[in-house]
């Protein structure tokens, strides 16, 4: 049975499919649009001190410097240089700070940990429940479910030896079950989209796949019908999750004229194996949204680095590899120092959201646009600084007018770690998906340093939540 278990494995990394298999346990509703999720986050930590509106006033600043709690209008502020590209956006723009996140992996490499809340580490074993944008794909089914794209580290990190392949991502669908993630444009172009591709011979694997998924169905039903006990559960799981597939490439099937209209039509550059990291974070976002519109999926995971990621493209020194883990050292490179080299990621990063944005709000959807209906999170997987202890997970969240939290046009500083009122990821995860659907009394694990200050740290913001 290897070779179909090795089959499987090449379907279900196809289009994202693992995402397929989670069974929605809450319906969006008929009557409204899904909501979109994208979850961006970066290696190598993002300084609290770098998100700070530079114009707030002398006692909110004073606030600032203590990391007490402040909540400030973005309207008349100026934005951190970085945050430029966002300005048109400001409306639909926080910044969220003071949120803080012990009970996760931090330092130098997190895995799964900032978006499931939980230790972890390279091992499967370590991880402990899905992370939250597998639980928000099941509140908004898709055919695809959910799709993951990530610049891949070569050198430490999540995954390892492969920047233009399909390799272990950062999400996890459930305990002990990474994701897979497309790690080039390239690759996931022709994933996603091979059901309507132009190219014959993609057309014909498509088929092919097709029917010998149609043979393993009905084989490895009649194995299961001969077995008992644990044997038989393992077939029958085994046929269920190539049955998932099958159906996942029905509904694929039926949206094709859809999904022909959105094909990305990408560049030459984005399409070649040797990219440079900013082109092909530029390829991934192209990517995302061809997805999105195209309603294959509704939640997108995308990792924009990572701190092994070798970073090129980088304006003033295109040429170089730029080794991110020197950066947080404070070494400079061809002769750019450190600090600029961080912000020049930082501000090509928020291009990316802006291209995004952008894009959905020219889409109709409804009485609106697809962007009313989308929220985008761009944050650091790690924590506040390159060697994170996770005291802080800045957040800048760009969200629709249709979102279901309080979270727009403002900057938002909750109180310190131990004060009375203060949030942590799970806190703030457990305020999405209570607002979208989920009754869950908390997401993710808790942080025991917190328990000697005496307040309840589990259940969602409740201010975020809107009326």
């Amino acid at each position: 049975m290897t070779h179909r278990r090795d089959f499987l494995k090449r379907s279900l990394l196809s289009a994202g499919a693992l995402a397929a298999l989670n069974t929605p346990s809450l319906a969006a509703t008929s009557s409204r649009p899904p909501t979109r999720f994208i979850f961006m986050h970066r290696g190598n930590g993002l300084w609290p001190r770098v998100c700070v509106p530079p114009s707030l006033d002398k006692k909110a600043m004073e606030c600032e410097k203590r990391k007490e709690a402040i909540d400030a209008d973005l309207d008349g502020h100026d934005l951190p240089r970085w945050l430029g590209p966002l300005a048109e956006h400001r409306e639909n723009l926080t910044i969220l700070q003071g949120v803080s996140g012990k009970m996760c992996t931090t330092g130098h490499h997190s895995w799964c940990s900032a978006l499931g809340v939980f230790k972890a580490n390279e091992r499967p074993s370590s991880i402990k429940w899905a992370t939250v944008d597998f639980e928000l794909a099941k509140l908004f089914p898709s055919p695809a479910g959910h799709i993951e794209l990530a610049c891949f580290p070569l050198g430490g990190g999540n995954a390892r030896g492969s920047l233009d392949g399909v390799a272990t991502g950062f999400s996890a669908r459930g305990p002990q079950q990474p994701n897979y993630a497309f790690g080039s444009p390239r690759v996931a172009l022709q994933e996603l989209f091979k059901s309507v591709s132009d190219d014959p011979k993609a057309r014909t694997q498509y088929q092919l796949d097709r029917g010998v998924l149609d043979f393993i169905a009905g084989n490895e039903g009649s194995i299961a019908d001969s077995l008992a006990g644990i044997e038989k559960a393992k077939v029958q799981n085994y046929a269920d999750s190539v049955e998932a597939i099958r159906e996942r490439n029905r509904k694929i099937d039926a949206m094709a004229s859809t999904i022909r209209k959105h094909v990305p039509q990408l560049d030459a550059k984005y399409l070649d194996p040797a990219v440079s990291t900013f082109d092909r974070q530029i390829g991934h976002t192209e990517v995302l949204l061809g997805a999105l519109i195209a309603g294959l999926t509704n939640v997108v995971a995308f990792t924009v680095d990572e701190l092994g990621h070798r970073y090129t493209g980088i304006p003033g020194i295109e040429g170089e590899k730029v080794n991110m883990h020197d950066v947080g050292h404070g070494k400079s490179i061809g002769g750019l120092d450190a600090e600029t080299i961080r912000e020049l990621a930082r501000t090509h990063h928020m291009t990316l959201v802006d291209r995004i944005v952008k894009r959905l709000k020219s889409v109709p959807e409804g009485n609106g646009t697809m962007f009313d209906n989308t929220m985008v999170f761009y944050f650091p997987d790690g924590g506040e600084t390159h060697h994170s202890h996770g005291w802080e997970y800045p957040f800048i969240i760009v969200s629709g007018d249709n979102a279901r939290v309080d979270l727009r046009r403002r900057y938002i500083r909750l109180p310190n770690y131990g004060q009375p009122g203060h949030s942590t990821l799970g806190n703030f995860y457990t305020t999405l998906l209570n607002a979208y659907g989920n009754p869950v009394e908390h997401y993710g694990a808790l942080d025991t340093g917190l328990s000697k200050f005496g307040h309840g740290q589990t259940g969602p913001i409740k201010s975020f939540l809107s009326a």
